[in-house]
């Protein structure tokens, strides 16, 4: 097979993509990324305002639908409104998650549980959803799972978050290796600590530089650095990466 090339400047134009939680964080600057570089985006989301910030993003190449990715009712829903509305899907990046911390000997059924239901499950079935339209259409596709630096190493008080996301690196490479023969290429990015409105918040002040004290780099990510990642997996120059898992952390998974 002849080496076709690639777009170097990494466009995605005329893909469409669907990003669960995009209305705010690491999914909305992926979300602003992809527009930027000509995709389509639909933002999946259980925000109120999920369709007012897509509006905001783009007029035209963005839709923002409610979405809950723990019932399959609402996944179906979304999923098929995207395909009314752009005619397709080539693009899946799986940004919804949740973390609940408490120490182990004392953490809840229901944290647990909830988070196993949105970070596993919900990753799971819309990547399930999703290959299997990929697969009917035919033309190949990416999907980009969210993991973390915590499917790698421990966390104190993150039991729940890190068995969760070691699971997505899970699906990530089963789904990789099933669905390598229908050209779907499915990949993961394992952050540090980003610097989401949320992130800023948790890790403000005296805990946050003690935190930066464990990062060779010394610092912690910005949301548009993971979405630079995801552009990469989600364009043809990564066509012959799958079932990886790219780990941005500034080497803190190295030491």
């Amino acid at each position: 097979m002849k080496f076709t090339g690639y777009d170097k400047s990494f466009s995605i134009e005329d893909k469409v993509a669907i990003i669960t939680g995009g209305a705010s964080g690491i999914g909305y600057a992926v979300a602003q990324l992809f527009l930027e570089k000509g995709a389509s985006v639909a933002i999946l989301d259980l925000k109120d305002d999920v369709s007012e910030v897509a509006t905001a993003l783009h007029t035209s190449r963005a839709i923002g639908l409610p979405c809950n990715v723990t019932d399959n009712e609402s996944m179906e829903e979304a999923i098929h409104q995207v395909q009314s509305h752009f005619g397709k899907i080539d693009i899946l990046v799986n940004c919804a998650g949740v973390v609940f911390l408490d120490d182990a000997e004392n953490i809840s059924d229901t944290y647990w549980q909830k988070t196993l239901d949105i970070n596993v499950t919900g990753t799971f079935k819309m990547a399930q959803k999703v290959g299997n339209i990929l697969i009917k259409q035919g033309t190949g596709g990416k999907i980009i799972n969210l993991a973390s630096q915590a499917a790698l190493i421990a966390l104190d008080n993150h039991v729940a978050y890190c068995a969760s996301k070691a699971a997505v690196l899970g699906i990530t490479r089963s789904l990789a290796f099933e669905w390598a023969q229908f050209n779907i290429n499915v990949n993961a990015i394992s952050p540090t600590i980003i610097l989401t409105e949320l992130g800023k918040k948790a890790w403000a002040g005296e805990v946050g530089e003690q935190a930066k004290k464990e990062i060779p780099l010394g610092r912690f990510g910005y949301p548009e650095e993971v979405a630079a990642v995801a552009l990469f997996l989600a364009s043809d120059a990564s066509n012959m990466i799958t079932g990886e898992n790219i780990v941005m952390d500034g080497g803190n998974t190295i030491k």
